[in-house]
């Protein structure tokens, strides 16, 4: 079947003698909105409008991308009918829905979390061109149910009722650093380095990994910070330091503190002070940053409780954003004047020396999965797999566990006191739900930290401890015991094989 197509960034078609960006700009098409083209290169101009000019184009970034995927899968389906996407009915929709969950014609059946997605992509199409008469009928069919607070609630018919609400996974701390170490320094199973190891930028992916794993940040808000908003370690020490997630680049909107080990951030300054440093410099040298397209320059900061940018663009324009409702998209354009020239303020940066895109970091991922599944597939019955969001996943669970650990050993907290300290200071899911951000404390409970919701951790962790001490003071070797523990006992966690260990 012929495939519906995305072209994600501009049209390079030249038209005339008009200038393209002027005849984007006045269309209302920005670098980076989707352009779907049907399986005979024709452009529809009513979808090109929903994409650009509808509510559509201020959803998050990923949101469009996983939207627009879904679209071409049900225009794929229609275009096998001889359809348009205007002209889909009901029995389309059910059909559709036939094939993708269910019909053992299809290879790549998807479960109800994933259907009702691309559902809500599609009623949100179709929601907007019945309401502006592009399309005669709404193909989404409509359903009433009892909200949460008793109240009525408008529902697509179609909806899968047995949606898991997330497919949620695991790694303790030693297999998430087996899989750093195999993934992304190019070990081999052994524990040593692999000399034919051609990686590249293996210092800023494993950076980015253990910052990932240590803050709990979500891959957008680690991937879009700035230089100068990454916490700097200093020479009377500490554990943890603490920086702060701009509103803009969060999930919910709202700004947030997070916290990062000391360890892991001399991880980043040393990304900083020589890879990144050699690419940009390198990128100087070849002034690839005098020909970048749109960039921004700041010329200095203002502002404490509310930082504001100052800069200047390319075209002499001067103008301020407050760092708190920088997007990601802006961001991407801030350059500072460094000694040698201008240099991104963009933290991660590819090997041209540009910012290195968020969505990019799920094939740096999957690429280091791959090569754990290589090397130790003959060593492992299950190879340890990550992706950015399990690396969150992950620091959710470590941290109930070393928080329980404070209260009820380092602390020495009888259940009264326990008690007590719950009233003033809040229980150890509260805190982790304050660390990951999450508006509803039912979320961190039931989907990311399901494996010990109702384990005893207090006689879990009330064994003797280790001498040797790890992070919060808690013993290693206790640490490693218990996560050992937890993984046998859970389903999703994923641990280093014991046997594996001893060798």
């Amino acid at each position: 079947m012929s495939k519906t197509r995305v072209v994600s960034d501009r049209i390079s078609i030249l038209a005339g003698w008009e200038d393209l960006a002027e005849r984007e700009e006045r269309s209302g098409i920005h670098p980076g909105d989707p352009i779907l083209l049907s399986p005979d290169y024709r452009v529809d101009e009513i979808l090109s409008l929903y994409l650009c000019r509808s509510s559509f184009a201020r959803l998050e970034y990923e949101t469009k991308r996983n939207y627009t995927g879904d679209y071409c899968l049900f225009f794929d389906f229609l275009w096998g009918r001889g359809k348009s996407w205007a002209e889909a009915t009901a029995d389309d929709l059910w059909d559709f829905e036939d094939w993708r969950t269910r019909s053992p014609r299809n290879p790549r059946k998807v479960g109800g979390a994933r259907w009702n997605r691309g559902l809500a992509a599609l009623s949100r199409l179709y929601g907007w061109a019945a309401d502006r008469e592009y399309v005669a009928v709404n193909p989404i069919t409509m359903r009433t149910v009892t909200g949460r607070y008793g109240e009525a609630v408008s529902v697509p018919a179609a909806r899968a009722k047995n949606a898991r609400t997330s497919n949620v996974r695991w790694l303790t701390p030693r297999a998430f650093r087996r899989w750093v170490d195999v993934g992304l320094r190019g070990h081999t199973a052994e524990g040593r380095p692999d000399p034919r190891w051609v990686g590249r930028l293996e210092d800023r992916n494993a950076a980015y990994a253990d910052l990932l794993l240590s803050s709990g940040m979500r891959l957008t808000e680690a991937a879009s910070l700035l230089a100068f908003e990454v916490p700097r370690t200093r020479l009377e020490g500490g554990r943890y330091y603490s920086g702060r997630l701009a509103r803009a680049v969060t999930k919910t909107k709202r700004a947030r503190t997070f916290y990062a080990s000391a360890v892991v951030l001399g991880e980043v300054e040393g990304y900083v002070e020589s890879t990144r440093a050699e690419v940009v410099r390198r990128a100087q040298v070849r002034g690839r940053y005098d020909r970048h397209s749109q960039w921004r320059l700041v010329t200095h900061q203002s502002g404490r409780l509310r930082r504001m940018l100052h800069w200047r663009d390319q075209d002499g324009v001067v103008g301020q954003t407050p760092l708190g409702e920088a997007s990601v998209a802006e961001r991407m354009t801030y350059f500072t004047e460094g000694p040698e020239g201008l240099e991104p303020l963009w933290l991660w940066l590819n090997e041209s020396g540009l910012p290195f895109r968020p969505a990019s970091w799920e094939n740096v991922f999957r690429t280091a999965s791959q090569r754990c599944e290589k090397v130790l597939g003959e060593v492992m019955a299950e190879p340890p797999f990550a992706t950015p969001h399990m690396a969150r996943h992950s620091f959710a669970l470590y941290m109930l566990v070393v928080l329980n650990h404070l209260m009820d050993q380092r602390m020495g907290l009888t259940v009264e006191e326990r008690r007590d300290f719950r009233l003033l200071y809040g229980d150890p899911w509260r805190m982790v739900q304050d660390l990951l951000g999450h508006a509803e404390l039912e979320t961190t409970r039931q989907i990311y930290l399901a494996p010990v919701a109702d384990l005893q951790l207090r006689s879990l962790l009330a064994e003797p401890a280790a001498e040797v001490s790890g992070d919060f003071g808690m013993p290693q070797e206790r640490m490693t015991a218990l996560f050992a523990r937890i993984a046998r006992e859970s389903e999703g966690i994923q641990d280093v094989d014991e046997r594996m260990e001893v060798a």
